[in-house]
């Protein structure tokens, strides 16, 4: 799951089913699919959101929906 990687590491995303319809949309509008190489910028502390970026672009992830995103490590 994204929201388990630690700040600096990477990931292939493998399923964004899992997420929330919006969240999937807005994510998929950004160029962020099935398939592409993801990387954790920012963890937020207290259970806030998750900074990745992407394709070149950063962008926020509430954690609940980050542990609902399906990635495999990328060492």
């Amino acid at each position: 799951m994204l929201g388990q990687l630690k700040a600096g590491e990477k990931g292939k995303i493998m399923d964004l089913g899992g997420a929330d319809r919006l969240v999937r949309r807005r994510l998929m509008d950004l160029g962020i699919t099935n398939g592409s190489e993801i990387c954790i910028k920012c963890i937020m502390p207290f259970g806030g959101p998750v900074m990745v970026e992407s394709c070149g672009q950063c962008v926020g992830i509430r954690r609940k929906e980050a542990f609902q995103i399906k990635i495999e490590r990328v060492i």
